[in-house]
């Protein structure tokens, strides 16, 4: 898999962001992978520029700024209970490490399993929503 596609399941025909290593190569490439990372409903790392990483989940962006010093992500990191803030123009690389919590779990993907164990003849169905880690 290239880490500059987002993986597709087979199994499902779904994408998903876990494991991508998107480039951030322009302005414009650094901002739309933030907000690709805001969507996101796992953990992700950064790696900044001293060459230093945080991994927590992205809270909050501000992302509407003229230039990356003054656009900003906030984060929950994995091994801490602080809010951190970094600026865009600190980040030197972003890694979807995390488990993609929302992964598969659409309401269409819901209905699929439902129709498939009535269509299979079970009675009295009822899908559990599955538990996090």
């Amino acid at each position: 898999m290239s880490q500059n596609q987002p993986r597709i399941d087979v199994e499902r025909e779904e994408k998903t962001l876990q494991g991508w290593i998107p480039p951030l190569a322009t302005d414009a490439e650094i901002r739309a992978a933030l907000e690709r990372a805001f969507n996101y409903r796992g953990d992700i790392t950064l790696t900044l520029k001293d060459d230093s990483k945080i991994e927590g989940y992205l809270f909050d962006r501000q992302s509407q700024a003229p230039t990356l010093a003054d656009c900003r992500v906030s984060l929950f990191p994995k091994d801490s209970d602080e809010k951190v803030t970094i600026s865009y123009a600190q980040i030197a690389r972003l890694e979807f490490s995390g488990k993609d919590t929302a992964h598969g779990k659409s309401f269409e993907t819901w209905i699929k399993k439902y129709n498939e164990r009535k269509a299979a003849g079970e009675k009295d169905i009822r899908l559990e929503p599955e538990k996090l880690d």
